[in-house]
């Protein structure tokens, strides 16, 4: 009986997607190969699944409506995290991930009911982590880029002694960035070309919204308004250097115990050496007294 509902579930899935595909004219097999040659040409990994997601994620993007202050921000969180989709698309892929999920009910409720609840769940918890997938790329490249931050600043005070150049001074740096700080300058940089100085920074600042950034612009901006800078940038270049020496005890502190067992080796290790010094002067001063 198991194996005749088993059966039933497969092929009514399958029916129904071959439905659904008719329907709402999803890409053929040959389409899907030449999104993958294209792919492969700009270096990138994509999956069938993803290009039929994606797919469906652009249809449904119509009847995804957001504010016009939701929809600038997920514009630059989308910008930052470097994905190439709209912010309605990218909210319509999450619904449609959490929809796939939520088609296993329907063999579920066949073959045992009881998983109900579970893949329900389940659905909610994928909606939620595609909705955070942008916040937590662009956390990452964050952190990435605050980590260079106190180099940057370094340079940035060593550089305004000779120049006053801030777009020279960022367009001379990106050579030598890290891969997510090289991204935003790339962008601040075009962006600085194209219109106003302070404004291009100002939205580098809102984009990624980091505390350590927010004190670098503002020194930029100071420069631009006729401010020397380099005191200001010498004086941050070293509350950023301790601010990363406390993050990176934070760091090692949450080390596994790998650390930790090479610390009892080498604490052990010292205790020996102390211990037979020890033993060989006491073996030394009985010697003498026998």
């Amino acid at each position: 009986m198991i194996q005749i509902l088993l059966l039933f579930s497969v092929t009514f899935s399958m029916g129904i997607y071959m439905i659904f595909k008719d329907l709402m004219g999803l890409p053929s097999g040959r389409a899907i190969k030449a999104v993958q040659v294209i792919d492969k040409r700009e270096r990138k990994k994509t999956k069938n699944m993803d290009v039929i997601i994606n797919d469906w994620a652009i249809r449904l993007s119509k009847l995804v409506h957001l504010t016009d202050y939701g929809r600038r921000k997920l514009v630059a969180t989308l910008i930052s995290a470097n994905i190439k989709l709209s912010p309605e698309a990218f909210v319509a892929r999450a619904w449609v991930k959490a929809g796939l999920v939520l088609l296993l009910i329907i063999p579920a409720l066949l073959i045992f009911p009881m998983v109900f609840p579970v893949i329900l769940f389940l659905a909610v918890a994928v909606y939620f982590k595609e909705i955070r997938s942008a916040d937590d790329m662009m956390q990452k490249r964050r952190e990435e880029m605050e980590f260079e931050l106190p180099r940057f600043v370094s340079t940035l005070s060593q550089e305004l002694k000779a120049s006053r150049n801030v777009l020279s001074i960022l367009e001379s740096y990106k050579q030598n960035a890290g891969d997510s700080f090289k991204r935003e300058l790339e962008i601040t940089v075009a962006d600085m070309k194209s219109g106003s100085y302070e404004s291009a920074l100002t939205r580098l600042e809102t984009r990624l919204n980091s505390p350590p950034l927010s004190e670098t612009i503002r020194g930029l901006i100071g420069v631009l308004r006729g401010d020397d800078g380099v005191v200001y940038f010498q004086m941050l270049a070293h509350d950023l250097k301790q601010l990363e020496l406390q993050r990176l005890k934070t760091i090692a502190m949450k080390r596994p115990g790998k650390v930790r067992k090479y610390s009892f080796a080498m604490l052990f290790c010292f205790l020996l050496m102390y211990l037979s010094v020890m033993f060989v002067e006491i073996i030394k001063t009985l010697g003498n007294l026998f």
